[in-house]
């Protein structure tokens, strides 16, 4: 995975300029995926299987992520990079959804397809296709999860939530807000997290997506209200720093933390029960299915289809409690 500041892509940028005609004049086709960062096993799989799409239909790729979730100027400057290296198509998990936009109609006004990827734009038709996750389903299962782990006392829980950053992107904003409609909380604006009325939420925080995000998150909510005993985490790297802050007070034990992603990690933290339940997603469908896409535009300019009855092509989503998979293989829905 290329890790690319922004000056280093901007100068590539420019030496790729006349490599683009070349890139043309052969016709090659080629992809960029770009994700949020390269650590997170979540987008570790998106590129295995980015990877392997790429090398089965015969797609030159290039990789970028940026350094840490929200680093919005890096996908900027990778961008640019696609549009100067002349490639055919860009998949994308966008860290700040909107103002992405703008570097994305330049890419399409150029004629790459662009594919958003987990993580939908805004508005969503900034792009030419999503695949993901039912976002909202997917927080929807683990709050009605929750809510029916606690029975009565969910009237009287108490609720923090870790989402990724303050610019709220989409993925996170559904998956908040799809987590507290399951759990049985009134919304305000379903495009936003923050302005619910119910006393049950004692706060939102963020954590970058990230490990010490989550435990530095968690603190700031304990400090709010020691007692919390239901956690909402964006995804499980958040999860997993959420339950080293309870560790360290004694209360990893008697706190529900659920979370979303599915990955091995996460899976494998659900089994030794950090997670009480994540809902799965499938990173591997999702990139293969774009690297596919990619390569029937460059063909005949085929432009992808979505659901029935959705404006982005769902790839999946189940529920994963504390019976674990015997074994995990986040690529696709497990068979029932």
């Amino acid at each position: 995975m290329h890790y690319l500041t922004k000056t280093l892509v901007l100068g590539i940028a420019a030496v790729l300029t006349s490599a683009g005609a070349a890139f043309a004049d052969a016709h090659t086709t080629s992809a960029c995926l770009i994700t949020k960062t390269d650590t997170n096993p979540f987008f570790v799989k998106m590129r295995e299987g980015a990877t392997a799409a790429a090398e089965a239909n015969g797609v030159e790729l290039q990789a970028f992520a940026g350094q840490f979730d929200g680093d919005h100027e890096t996908q900027v400057a990778a961008i640019e990079t696609c549009i100067a290296s002349g490639a055919s198509g860009i998949l994308l998990t966008a860290s700040d959804t909107s103002a992405i936009t703008v570097a994305v109609q330049q890419a399409r006004d150029a004629g790459l397809l662009v594919i958003a990827l987990d993580t939908p734009l805004s508005p969503a038709d900034a792009a030419d296709a999503t695949f993901a996750t039912d976002n909202f389903e997917a927080g929807r299962l683990i709050g009605a999860w929750a809510a029916g782990q606690l029975g009565d006392a969910a009237a009287d829980a108490k609720i923090g939530l870790l989402n990724i950053n303050q610019s709220q992107p989409t993925v996170g904003v559904l998956r908040n807000q799809g987590f507290l409609q399951g759990f049985g909380i009134e919304l305000g604006d379903p495009n936003r997290w923050g302005d619910e009325e119910d006393s049950r939420i004692v706060g939102h925080d963020v954590s970058n997506g990230a490990e010490e995000g989550g435990r530095t998150g968690m603190e700031s909510l304990l400090a709010l209200d020691p007692m919390i005993n239901v956690v909402y985490t964006i995804n499980e790297p958040a999860a997993a720093g959420a339950y080293e802050a309870l560790k360290s007070i004694g209360r990893e034990e008697d706190v529900l933390i659920v979370s979303v992603d599915g990955g091995c990690p996460g899976v494998t933290n659900v089994a030794e029960g950090v997670i009480g339940a994540t809902a799965q997603q499938y990173p591997l469908d999702m990139a293969r299915l774009g690297i596919e896409a990619i390569a029937q535009y460059a063909e005949d300019k085929t432009l992808p289809d979505t659901s029935p009855g959705l404006d982005f092509f769902n790839t999946g989503v189940a529920l994963i409690t504390d019976t674990p998979l015997k074994v995990c293989h986040p690529s696709h829905p497990p068979k029932v």
